[in-house]
């Protein structure tokens, strides 16, 4: 059997002798081949398919519909069609996602990122703009970074901030350096290899991650596109689903005093949000209400609380010293950026906005 044909037998795809020879025709062959497997917005992954084959523009499709596709074409444009008719994301085979305006590499070793965990981003970038610390040198960690498109689309929303961007996986850390070269933040972006506070060193005024949240026993039930082309160890949140954020809050210590924590939550934890137990784990540490934030699908899509200040800065706020500011005493990035008066009136403007007090 010729290599197109080991495809279609494996895939179940069109056979290559159908595909046509010009680029108007492979276009329309696609989308049909889309179409009849059930893909949405088929039309459109043709184009997007062919285009990337032939590496030009989409425009050619409508100036130069004649233009003859070469054997190597062909064969591409097969191979890409049978992958996305077998479940693959069109990300996937791209090898690009747009996030936050910004257009991200993609790779096996990486989670395909989702237009939900732009919530958590629009959350971070609001509480920083609302306690004054946008415009400084503010220092964040991201825990399990992978593309880095969270870290990287806050250092492009904060031209002051540094990231630590960490995760288990080199070679994911690999494709997060590569984006963060391109996108031109390489230079306030740092990578380590750690799981969670492994060998961190802190501290840090935002803690952001968007964990593995999905139930061991849950991970069947998803949809293949992410059963089985998102890595596993990117998706297996451990028996309930919330290990990974145990294990965040219990050093949160490393963050230091008055650090903000933001937390994505997928549909279990949310589930479990409401039921309390995410409420436990951050409670403890709260300096005041766990605020929380909802998606374009009205469902809870990320919390956000601010540790707990030093006795010191406590004393200050209940002497209403209002013109009062801390720092960290141990690192750059984080001085001079706890202002109480801002501490206060956040609060105070978002007393209504508390899910737990």
């Amino acid at each position: 059997m010729t290599e197109q044909e080991v495809r279609e037998a494996a895939l179940g795809g069109p056979s290559f002798a159908s595909l046509p020879e010009t680029l108007g025709a492979s276009v329309r062959w696609a989308a049909e081949a889309l179409a009849s497997a059930g893909i949405d917005c088929a039309g459109r992954e043709a184009r997007r398919l062919v285009a990337e084959v032939l590496g030009e523009p989409a425009l050619l499709i409508v100036t130069e519909p004649a233009r003859a596709l070469s054997a190597g074409e062909r064969g591409n444009l097969h191979a890409a069609v049978c992958r996305r008719r077998a479940g693959e994301p069109l990300s996937r085979i791209l090898g690009r996602r747009e996030f936050y305006g910004s257009e991200f590499t993609v790779t096996p070793a990486t989670l395909d990122p989702r237009p939900d965990t732009e919530c958590l981003v629009e959350a971070v970038l609001e509480v920083a703009a609302e306690s004054g610390l946008a415009g400084r040198p503010i220092r964040f960690i991201d825990i399990g970074t992978g593309t880095g498109c969270i870290a990287i689309s806050l250092l492009r929303a904060l031209p002051a901030a540094t990231a630590l961007a960490t995760d288990i996986s080199a070679d994911a850390l690999a494709v997060a350096r590569g984006n963060a070269e391109r996108l031109g933040v390489a230079d306030r972006f740092t990578t380590k290899l750690a799981s969670v506070w492994q060998g961190v060193d802190g501290p840090f005024d935002f803690v952001v991650s968007n964990p593995p949240y999905i139930a061991t026993g849950d991970i069947q039930t998803l949809d293949r596109a992410v059963r089985d082309f998102d890595p596993l160890a990117a998706l297996d949140g451990g028996p309930d689903g919330l290990t990974v954020y145990r294990e965040i809050c219990a050093g949160l210590e490393t963050a230091g005093p008055g650090a903000w924590v933001a937390f994505e939550l997928g549909a279990a934890s949310a589930a479990a949000f409401e039921a309390e137990a995410v409420r436990r784990l951050l409670q403890p540490w709260a300096a005041g209400p766990i605020r929380s934030w909802r998606d374009l699908s009205g469902h809870t899509r990320c919390v956000a609380v601010q540790t707990r200040l030093t006795s010191a800065q406590q004393n200050v706020l209940a002497k209403g010293e209002d013109d009062a500011t801390f720092t960290s005493g141990k690192s750059p990035a984080c001085a001079d950026v706890v202002d109480v008066k801002n501490i206060r009136s956040v609060d105070a403007r978002h007393n209504d906005l508390a899910v737990f007090t």
